[in-house]
């Protein structure tokens, strides 16, 4: 997976009582392990602190001003021997960094005897969360907390953290566009925006007259309409849809390009009916879902939580996310559910070439006319891993998420727009959990499994109640290795 150069600072936490060879042997250990996985690592030198690891209190200040001045996305603290609980606790401290912090331990080098040169890291361990705590720094400990940084074990808990560095940074430092308001009878759309700005995102707000005004100011002849209305006729099979729509689709996906670059725009959430269709002419759905697929996340329906999702979403799995309706339970199965939008899915999603075709929910409710409510890409998804993803505020306390993991497999029930067939285990308690702790009908989706970085990354550090499809008693997560 990509790391996106993600940096992270090291504080590999070291005790004179024990052996600084040991010490010294797990640091470096360590170090090649994170580089191995991609990632940066701040970190002393053996120059700098006594074997490049972290005791005293001037140490501590020196990791601290590094990992300030590299501005580390994520800290993993590693008890190399039994640590130093109150070196680690004074660098979390003076770096003053909010970001996601990994505990782990490093185990004996044989079983033990009284000749064994001992680290004690399990005991040690212990003392660091517990200086932690004191000073209220929240951290995730290790799936396999004592290990050996050679360990498989060890990669796939730096890759889960990793990305749940990841969410939780891009999150706090996202911009989310809101293109126009929300459909008048959309309650499920509605957030409070000064809320979502003490959670970390900024949104970037634009009415929908003056998105209409930009089109007005760019020409089929643009160069880049061009380019771009060439590559929607191969994005999908345009043979059904004119000429005209599929221009102005590309003149409207040249001005959200435009609108994210000058503006720094993480994801979209757009006015996609009616005033697009009544004012413009085409269905927003291909540009939707031409940016979701190169990872610009656009919702529908304005719906900024669903933005927040998608985007969250993206950043956990590494992959395009989409946002659907929990549409439909199987006639057949309990565990079954159906994935739909309109037609605003990535194409990363299809299982076959995706068709570009007319909203004819829409049309058939006399909202739009057929000519100008052209512009969905509609396909079934692949089989595979989904992620589902929604973050959703209350009036007063918490963020509430929910996370689910399933599988898309064939079925023969069909539909039309872009949908797939999800298994979720245990759904029917999960849509009861859905229902009562007020989640709204839209989810992020995303392909593969990265259901714990999510968990992690909102219920530990971005002040949500979490829900999963597995837990043992509603309400509460029952967590799941990644591996």
């Amino acid at each position: 997976m990509s790391q996106h150069s993600i940096t992270l600072g090291f504080i590999p936490a070291n005790r004179g009582f024990f052996s600084d060879k040991l010490a010294a042997d797990m640091r470096e250990k360590t170090i090649r392990a994170m580089k191995a996985a991609g990632v940066g690592v701040a970190v002393p030198s053996e120059k700098q602190t006594k074997v490049g690891c972290v005791e005293t209190l001037p140490e501590a200040e020196l990791c601290a001003g590094m990992f300030r001045r590299e501005n580390v996305q994520g800290i993993v603290v590693g008890a190399m021997n039994f640590g130093d609980e109150q070196a680690v606790a004074w660098t979390v401290r003076q770096c003053g960094l909010d970001v996601p912090i990994l505990i782990f331990g490093c185990q004996e080098e044989e079983v033990l005897r009284k000749s064994t040169s001992r680290r004690d890291s399990f005991c040690g361990l212990l003392s660091i969360g517990d200086a932690l705590r004191q000073i209220g720094a929240k951290y995730t400990a290790a799936q396999r907390p004592i290990c050996y940084p050679t360990d498989g074990s060890f990669a796939k808990d730096l890759d889960w953290f990793v990305r749940l560095c990841r969410v939780v940074n891009g999150v706090k430092g996202a911009r989310y566009a809101q293109l126009g308001t929300r459909p008048e009878a959309f309650w499920t759309c509605r957030y409070d925006e000064h809320k979502l700005q003490h959670l970390g995102p900024t949104v970037v707000v634009q009415d929908f007259s003056e998105v209409l005004a930009g089109l007005a100011k760019i020409s089929d002849a643009d160069p880049d309409v061009q380019r771009a209305a060439a590559e929607i006729r191969e994005y999908a099979d345009c043979s059904k849809a004119k000429a005209e729509p599929i221009v102005r689709q590309a003149r409207f996906e040249v001005y959200l390009r435009r609108f994210a670059e000058e503006h720094g725009i993480d994801a979209f959430a757009v006015q996609c009916w009616s005033s697009i269709q009544n004012n413009y002419g085409i269905c927003a759905c291909s540009t939707m879902s031409r940016l979701g697929n190169e990872g610009i996340p656009c919702a529908c329906e304005v719906d900024v939580l669903g933005a927040l999702s998608m985007h969250a979403a993206l950043l956990a799995s590494d992959s395009p996310a989409g946002l659907a309706d929990w549409n439909n339970l199987h006639n057949e199965d309990d565990d079954l559910v159906n994935v739909w939008h309109c037609g605003v899915f990535p194409k990363c999603f299809a299982g076959e070439q995706p068709t570009m075709g007319a909203n004819e929910i829409l049309v058939s409710g006399g909202a739009t006319r057929a000519a100008d409510s052209v512009g969905l890409v509609e396909f079934r998804c692949k089989p595979g891993p989904l992620t589902l993803f929604r973050l959703a505020q209350e009036a007063e306390g918490p963020y509430k998420a929910i996370v689910a993991e399933g599988e898309v497999e064939d079925n023969r029930a069909k539909t039309f727009g872009a949908y797939g067939w999800c298994r979720i285990p245990n759904l029917q308690r999960f849509y009861r959990d859905v229902l009562l702790n007020h989640c709204p009908h839209h989810v992020a989706i995303t392909q593969g499994h990265a259901g714990n970085a999510l968990y992690e990354a909102f219920g530990k550090y971005l002040s949500s109640d979490v829900y999963h499809a597995t837990q043992e008693t509603p309400g509460l997560y029952t967590p799941r290795l990644p591996f």
